[in-house]
């Protein structure tokens, strides 16, 4: 994704040179409709009255492409769209076809990490979990798992994601992996999270996970990070580098 810049006060001479069927609405039809009378570019279309725009493709698409032909855009601009899910993915390229279970769950085990950091920095929580992956012949899969509250607990999130990973098994060794990836979908943005009886039970896993998010806050996000069995030999940041090696967070097994 890239962004262009179009300096003020030259937005005519960004637009001008253009393709009409760049004009927001002007689709094939209308596009041959123009182009029948020689009309190729926005600094043709802007060339015409709205009366003569009218003639030849009616009046409201007229009235619209005489605005537009001069950087009149009367649409409103909304600023309020709401984020649908929250998610993160790793490719993983040759090295996934010879990972063993323990180092996929270290990659699951960092995306998890990220993924629930993301979502109680920006108060939200979430519903249903889903797995998406990628294998050797380019083929893809999705497994998606609803719980029955919403959360943004790592503890809750990383059990539901383990277990998708679990039953996906049989087809990763299969067909290889290359990409592993996660989404948190039916988004909560009050951040509320029901509470599950008994309370106590809920309380540890809170506060670790409040813990490590202000730590994180006051000395940066790889200032900490989730545990990995020793016997996976990776870190989580790094799936394909062993964990003695790795220069994201200069762990030791």
């Amino acid at each position: 994704m890239a962004l262009l810049l179009v300096p003020p006060g030259r937005e005519l001479a960004f637009l001008h040179p253009l393709p009409v069927r760049r004009l927001w609405g002007v689709g094939a039809i209308t596009a041959d409709k123009l182009h029948a009378h020689g009309i190729e570019t926005v600094a043709d279309v802007a060339e015409l009255s709205e009366s003569m725009l009218a003639s030849l493709v009616g009046g409201a698409m007229g009235g619209r492409l005489y605005a537009l032909s001069r950087n009149v855009d009367p649409r409103r601009v909304s600023t309020g769209v709401r984020r649908r899910s929250v998610g993160a993915q790793r490719a993983l390229g040759r090295a996934g076809n010879t990972m063993s279970p323990a180092e996929i769950d270290a990659v699951v085990i960092g995306l998890i990490d990220r993924i629930a950091t993301r979502m109680r920095a920006a108060g939200r929580t979430g519903r249903t979990v889903t797995l998406r992956l990628r294998f050797n012949d380019f083929g893809r899969a999705t497994r998606s798992r609803t719980l029955p509250w919403a959360t943004s607990s790592t503890q809750t999130i990383l059990a539901t994601a383990r277990r998708l990973v679990a039953a996906a098994a049989p087809l990763i060794a299969e067909r290889g992996l290359t990409l592993v990836g996660f989404g948190v979908s039916e988004i909560d943005r009050s951040g509320a999270e029901q509470l599950m009886l008994p309370f106590i039970a809920q309380t540890e896993p809170a506060a670790v996970d409040a813990a490590v998010d202000r730590v994180r806050r006051r000395y940066g996000k790889s200032a900490l990070t989730r545990g990995v069995s020793p016997a996976s030999g990776r870190c989580p940041r790094s799936a394909a580098t062993p964990a003695w090696r790795c220069r994201t967070c200069r762990t030791e097994p």
